[in-house]
């Protein structure tokens, strides 16, 4: 069986930020297996699992993506939406769109150590729209 809602997350900060709740909030009741996949309907954002107990992972990944894709770079061409756009974009194809998840004893099954991140790369994204997609 498949069922599917979609939602909009809080407006965030240019940033990396833990979401995991916000997004167990907004899901349908969890089968007793099976997977939970999650897409961004964006291009200047993404979603990926790292460290949810540490809050320095946030700042580091969010240095590090910086580092990776500067802003203001004289061969960009898509310059038109601010210095953070086309960054936003490329940091968007490294880190992805989508996210599966297993699904176990009516849970989201990652490790006790993980969390789900919004990756904001604008400094002004507003609200993003999640599809969620339960396969049981």
């Amino acid at each position: 069986m498949v069922s599917q809602t979609e939602f909009s997350l809080r407006p965030k900060s240019r940033g990396f930020h833990l979401v995991t709740d916000e997004i167990v909030r907004n899901l349908p009741p969890l089968p007793e297996s099976g997977l939970l996949h999650l897409f961004i309907q964006h291009t200047s954002a993404a979603l990926t699992i790292n460290e949810n107990a540490d809050p320095d992972v946030q700042v580091d990944m969010g240095q590090i993506f910086d580092r990776l894709v500067k802003e203001r770079e004289p061969y960009y061409e898509h310059t038109l939406e601010g210095d953070d756009d086309m960054p936003a974009h490329a940091k968007t194809t490294l880190a992805g769109v989508g996210l599966t998840i297993p699904i176990s004893r009516q849970r989201l099954n990652i490790g006790i150590w993980q969390g789900i991140y919004l990756c904001e790369f604008r400094n002004y994204g507003g609200a993003r729209r999640i599809v969620a997609t339960v396969l049981s």
